[in-house]
Formats: C-alpha cells, structure tokens, sequence
C-alpha cells in the first residue's frame, strides 16, 4: 500500500471517529421561557393603556403574574380596550373607591383557562376572582352563537373579541366594553324602615296597704276625725254651760 492510500485511509478514519463524537453528544435543552408578564403582554397588542395602568396600581398585575409564574392554574383576562373605558360616563373610574377598583379589574378575570370553543359549555354564572357570583353581587353569564361568545354583567353586555394572547395557560381576550359588576354600580335598595316601638301601657301607681305612705294617710285621717269631736264636744260643753247660767 502507497503512501497515498495510506494518507487517505487516516483522512477517512478521523472524518468517521469526529461523526461519531459529534452524535454521540446531546441535544441542547431549548432556554427556559421567562416568566410571563401580563402588562408587557398588553403593552405588545396596544390600544390597553388605561387598563395597565389600573393593573400597576391596583397590584393585581402582581397578583396576576405570581399566580401563573408559581402555580399550573390558569387565567381567562377579558381586557377592556382604551376605547372600552373611554366610553364610560366621565368621572366612572375616579368616583371608585381603591377596593372598588380591585374589584372592577378582578371581575375581568376568570380564574381557569378558557379557549373560545371552552365558552360554549362552561356554567352560567361564571365565577370571576371578583368572588360572589350570586345576584347583585358579581354574577357574570355567557352566551354563544357558533363562534361568537357574548359576556352578561346584568348592567352591560358586550362580545369578546379577538384573542390578544394564548399559551394554554393565559387567555387574554379583548373586550369593547368594560364590565361594570353589579356590587358596585347597581343602585341598592333603600334600607327598610324600623319598625315603630310599640306604646307601653301606663299603669296606676298604687300604694300598697302596708307601705309608710298608707300608714301615714290613716294616721292622718284618724287625726282630723279626733279633732272634729273634740269641736264639737266642746260646743257642747259651752251651750250646757250657757243653760246653767240662765
């Protein structure tokens, strides 16, 4: 054998034992998502200024984002539009109270992950993390229609729209109107009036027969009896005297 063939065997021979090192290595593990981050989802799709700002100062895009970093529970976020809040009546967000504005965001959010198709057999009421979903408090209903899923709040209705965001673990839907519960914007009943006190009965004092008082009303009485003889004894003593005399 040459020193040509030779030289070509040892090329042939590193080329195989440089493959099978290479396939023998493993595959790279793909880098880890990062954590998700609910405003930065909604600053990417736009037109949701106003509605991050709530979620800032409300903390709950903390709440939010704790929720789907630490635990498998997924969320359902129907995200009212710039538009959406600008049609409410002036004043609405500024007449709420800090715990009413926790309350409007937290009615927005279903606390499972929910896709389109998922709407058309989900329970009326549905619970939002606003908590009761009993009458007059924060009851929720859902209608559907092939594709299209209407959302009831008993003072609005509005459809959602299409889908902002989905990682099998947060859905996050526009919505073109927001969703006023009714815990804070139904008008409540006035409270019932008290029941008027009934009128007690008056009742005579009366004194009892052995008591210091009656004694002294029979002392008394026995005393002007005694003196009304003694009168008239004494009349009668002058008028025989008076006889005597003639």
């Amino acid at each position: 054998m040459n020193k040509q063939a030779l030289f070509s065997l040892s090329l042939v021979l590193v080329f195989l034992f440089h493959c099978t090192t290479t396939l023998a290595q493993p595959a790279q593990a793909p880098a880890p998502p990062g954590p998700t981050n609910v405003t930065k989802i909604l600053e990417k799709a736009g037109q949701f200024t106003i509605l991050i700002r709530l979620l800032k100062s409300t903390k709950v895009a903390d709440q939010i984002n704790q929720q789907l970093n630490d635990t498998n529970n997924g969320l359902t976020f129907l995200a009212p539009s710039d538009s959406a809040f600008s049609n409410l009546k002036s004043g609405t967000l500024n007449s709420l109270t800090d715990e009413q504005k926790v309350e409007l965001i937290q009615f927005h959010i279903l606390p499972n992950f929910l896709s389109i198709s998922n709407f058309q057999t989900v329970s009326n009421p549905l619970r939002t993390q606003a908590g009761d979903s009993s009458p007059g408090e924060f009851p929720l209903n859902v209608t559907t229609s092939g594709n299209s899923v209407n959302i009831s709040s008993g003072l609005v209705n509005t459809t959602v729209g299409g889908s902002v965001y989905s990682d099998n673990q947060l859905a996050v839907y526009q919505v073109d109107s927001v969703l006023l519960p009714q815990a804070i914007f139904a008008p409540r009943p006035p409270a019932p009036a008290p029941a008027p006190a009934s009128p007690k009965a008056k009742t005579k004092k009366k004194t009892a027969a052995g008591s210091p008082d009656s004694a002294a009303d029979q002392n008394g009485a026995l005393s002007l009896r005694l003196s009304r003889h003694g009168f008239l004894l004494s009349i009668g003593v002058a008028v025989i005297a008076a006889l005597l005399s003639l």
